[in-house]
């Protein structure tokens, strides 16, 4: 039996409305082909959270997995950082 290694992306969490889902925003550096600038390009990418922990402005690692609904195959990993909470920043 062979063993997949599975992809490991970082990212910030965009939105937590939905239970135990957030959207996390993967942005990806490369140069261009032809005129060598670097380009940014941010993908969306919808993520299995099972204890609801991560909020909107963090950064976490999120895991690929299994397909668990029509648009989640990715779960959270872990939180990398927190985002300032609107109570302490007052």
């Amino acid at each position: 039996m062979r063993v997949k290694s599975r992809k490991v992306m970082q990212g910030v969490v965009h939105g937590d409305k939905m239970e135990r889902t957030i959207t996390v925003d993967v942005e990806r550096r490369f140069r261009h082909p032809k005129y060598g600038k670097y380009i940014k390009r941010t993908k969306r990418y919808a993520a299995h959270d099972e204890k609801n922990e991560a909020r909107t402005g963090d950064t976490v690692e999120i895991v690929e997995t299994r397909p668990l609904s029509k648009t989640k195959r990715w779960r959270l990993q872990r939180i990398v950082t927190r985002a300032p909470t609107r109570e302490a920043s007052q």
